[in-house]
């Protein structure tokens, strides 16, 4: 499973703007990352199509709208492993 997801879809400015992030803290961290789009799966459709982009890591949600990037920077520090929800 890949430790980092960025859940998008089409015509979503914000998603552009996670994607720059998400491309930065993979540098910083050596940590790959992929990207879901939500219109390609009705489960996440419904699930978080009101709140894109959406970063997950090692499954859970990290957070929405925007990328913090200190945040998870640091959280990525940890070893991968199951996640309380923030």
């Amino acid at each position: 499973m890949d430790r980092l997801v960025l859940l998008t879809t089409n015509d979503c400015h914000l998603c552009v703007e996670a994607r720059s992030a998400m491309r930065r803290v993979a540098q910083r961290s050596g940590v790959s990352w992929r990207e879901v789009d939500v219109a390609t799966d009705p489960k996440l459709a419904r699930e978080y199509g009101d709140r894109l982009p959406v970063i997950l890591l090692d499954g859970v949600e990290h957070g929405y709208w925007t990328v913090e990037e200190d945040r998870l920077l640091t959280d990525l520090a940890d070893p991968p492993g199951p996640r309380r929800p923030w």
